[in-house]
């Protein structure tokens, strides 16, 4: 099917927020030493730039555009940054550039197709790990809908959980704050930020039940969120952990970040060195989670979170999650389109 372009890419130009009948015209083509077949040029007739079809893909300037898919399921399968270049056939530093790239359009993608929630339960927890050393702690709190588990937003920083004083672990704690500085503890600050991401996706005047352990910040954080919209059900964190305890879904959505993410292991030789390296990880995680992987095993295929939330008509394919470039807000082009007419703001006015 041909590629038409939906607007020009410059933000400059009139034919990018309103394009009218004939704003373009086509241009010739290339063959690049990367594929098979040819890409098709184009120019504006409004501002006489020239782009490309490749403007609009997420692997524009790609030199290896046929790893990305493989990267990305690896990524999301536990499988290390190193062995994912063994089995790609990359270095490790192009997978690690990859991820970054991954996790820029993951994290747009999420936003573009999540902007509006229709639901009114969710749940909030924080989940340990370390950034380079055990004795550098970080926290990722994640929130999630609580029906059809879709996750909403997650973070991470850097937590002080001090040891039992005169151990040998205080003891490298206290050595690494005199060389360091005095760790930060940005707990209560990530989990702000998760619980305002939900909120801007919420309907104005939504009404919400907010599930959670016993943590005391929990409680006037949701309030500083939420105001009276929001009705906070808690429940010790002791609790059986089965399928009564309404904690369940989300015990279990964070057991299997540790599964899918390797750099969440415990004693684990893949763990961030940077915490800011795990946010990026957890946005491929998300998308993986939310558009691409079935719910749960006994679901029907194709029944992920985000269709059965209603976000997006059918699961996507780790091809389509790395297909259109989702750089242009609501305006970017659908992930399930073929031929790039169709853009966000199309598919929720349809």
């Amino acid at each position: 099917m041909s590629f038409v372009p939906p607007f020009c890419p410059s933000s400059t130009c009139a034919a990018h927020e309103k394009p009218e009948r004939r704003w373009f015209k086509c241009n010739g083509h290339y063959k690049p030493k990367c594929r098979t077949v040819r890409v098709p040029r184009f120019r504006c007739l409004r501002c006489g730039r020239g782009f490309s079809r490749q403007t609009f893909r997420h692997d524009y300037r790609d030199h290896k555009p046929h790893a990305n898919a493989a990267t990305y399921l690896h990524l999301v399968s536990g499988v290390g940054l190193r062995q994912t270049a063994r089995l790609v056939g990359l270095d490790v530093h192009s997978v690690q550039g990859k991820l970054r790239k991954m996790s820029r359009t993951c994290r747009r993608l999420h936003d573009n197709l999540s902007i509006s929630l229709r639901a009114d339960e969710f749940l909030l927890d924080e989940e340990e790990t370390y950034e380079n050393s055990s004795i550098r702690t970080v926290t990722m709190p994640v929130v999630m809908e609580r029906r059809t588990w879709f996750v909403v937003a997650t973070t991470a920083g850097p937590i002080r959980r001090l040891a039992r004083a005169g151990s040998g672990r205080r003891r490298r704690q206290e050595r690494d704050e005199r060389k360091h500085g005095r760790r930060a503890d940005t707990s209560r600050k990530c989990v702000r930020t998760t619980l305002e991401d939900l909120r801007r996706r919420l309907p104005d005047g939504a009404r919400i039940q907010l599930y959670s352990d016993l943590k005391s910040s929990y409680v006037t954080l949701a309030k500083a969120v939420f105001g009276d919209a929001v009705a906070h059900l808690r429940t010790p964190g002791r609790a059986a952990r089965n399928t009564a305890n309404p904690l369940f879904p989300i015990n279990t959505t964070l057991a299997m970040t540790r599964d899918n993410n390797g750099r969440l292991r415990r004693k684990s030789w893949l763990v961030s060195k940077k915490a800011v390296r795990l946010v990026e990880q957890m946005q491929l995680f998300v998308c993986y989670r939310n558009y691409v992987r079935t719910r749960f095993n006994s679901d029907p295929p194709g029944e992920t979170p985000g269709r059965l939330l209603g976000l997006i008509e059918r699961d996507l394919q780790a091809h389509e999650v790395l297909g259109w470039s989702q750089q242009w807000g609501r305006r970017s082009i659908h992930p399930t389109s073929l031929d790039g007419r169709r853009t966000h703001d199309m598919a929720v006015a349809s």
